[in-house]
């Protein structure tokens, strides 16, 4: 049985009246930032996603189906998605974050580095240019496979397969 209040909410979001979400927060914002906070611990965060769920709830009021489910479990869904959601975004975060004080990157010193391959941009350009471009993107950019056939959109394996043929390409040059 669906109680007076949550029936108001309902024809409230339906007609996209803004009542709706004061009301929505009046009553059930507790009870999502408790289920927010079972999957992430931290309040701030927490806070944020509690925004977003609200922000999200009110984007897609026009969706909700009582038929379907009960308003609080439409909220819940909602909810829990969006600390889900949240949290796998926090670990790719940290995940690619690179950690530039245990690197030995800056620590090189020039006679560590191969001169031989100082030139690899002169011989870079003798490449064909989809292999240039494929090679480019990943060691002088520093992007990921994946990244590359993201931003260059180019089919993950083609860029595996240029990059392969590429290298193979340059070792010609370097040991012929």
């Amino acid at each position: 049985m669906i109680s007076p209040i949550e029936n108001e909410i309902v024809i409230l979001l339906k007609h996209g009246d803004k009542k709706a979400i004061t009301l929505l927060y009046d009553y059930y914002a507790d009870a999502i930032y408790g289920v927010i906070l079972k999957i992430i611990s931290d309040e701030e965060i927490a806070q944020d996603v509690l925004q977003e769920t609200f922000i999200k709830i009110w984007k897609n009021s026009k969706k909700y189906d009582s038929g379907k489910a009960k308003l609080f479990t439409w909220l819940y869904r909602i909810a829990y998605n969006s600390a889900i959601d949240k949290t796998r975004s926090l670990k790719n975060k940290t995940k690619n974050e690179v950690q530039i004080e245990t690197s030995s990157v800056y620590r090189i010193t020039s006679n560590e580095l191969n001169q031989d391959v100082l030139d690899i941009q002169k011989h870079l350009s003798s490449l064909d240019e989809k292999y240039q471009i494929v090679i480019n993107a990943l060691f002088f950019e520093g992007m990921t496979q994946q990244e590359a056939s993201e931003e260059l959109n180019i089919p993950l394996g083609t860029i595996k397969s240029r990059l392969k043929i590429g290298l193979r390409e340059l070792k010609k040059i370097y040991n012929p």
